[in-house]
């Protein structure tokens, strides 16, 4: 199968990355054909040009091969860590460039883009991993939870993956060696 592995994270030695290794070399043992990138080690470039927003507009070539590889995946993870309750910026101009109309989405002909989406993406299953430095009982009940509403509801859902699952791993900046080697045990075995 076909897995795109998406990583935002600027540290090399952060728990993102560790999570995207396991991700990575637990997909590749398994037989899959594991397309990864690192956006902040890629550099991509996450402002969305004005001329780009319209389906079938002209779009950078880098761009154009994320598209591509977003078209052909049959599972897609993405790992970052929560900030602001959100995802970094880089993952969110990915989202604004990548996750585009006559991609992951379109509407029905005749539609001026006020109604509901129909999702184009073939890919079964959506995870995402990401690491927080606030308690999950605190996410939940003073914010509600955002990451999960920004990536099952708004994102995958409307993008046509159904079977979407979100694993935060936290307190990050508390934990012990071994309790990030649990998480790690955790990671691979969500992958297999």
């Amino acid at each position: 199968m076909n897995i795109l592995v998406i990583l935002a994270h600027p540290e090399k030695g952060s728990f993102n990355h560790a999570i995207a290794n396991v991700v990575v070399q637990t997909l590749r043992a398994n037989g899959h054909n594991a397309i990864f990138h690192d956006l902040y080690k890629e550099r991509f470039d996450p402002i969305l040009p004005y001329p780009e927003i319209p389906k079938g507009a002209p779009i950078d070539s880098n761009v154009e091969q994320y598209c591509k590889e977003l078209i052909a995946a049959e599972g897609i993870f993405i790992i970052h860590p929560n900030w602001w309750g959100q995802p970094p910026a880089i993952l969110k101009g990915w989202v604004d460039r990548v996750i585009r109309p006559g991609v992951a989405y379109e509407f029905e002909e005749n539609d001026s883009g006020d109604g509901i989406p129909i999702g184009l993406l073939k890919a079964k299953i959506a995870l995402v991993f990401n690491t927080s430095n606030t308690p999950g009982e605190r996410e939940l009940n003073t914010f509600g939870d955002p990451l999960e509403r920004i990536w099952k509801d708004c994102i995958f859902d409307l993008c046509g993956v159904k079977n979407f699952h979100r694993r935060m791993f936290g307190v990050v900046v508390t934990s012990t060696l071994k309790q990030r080697e649990e998480w790690l045990n955790e990671v691979r075995n969500s992958v297999t």
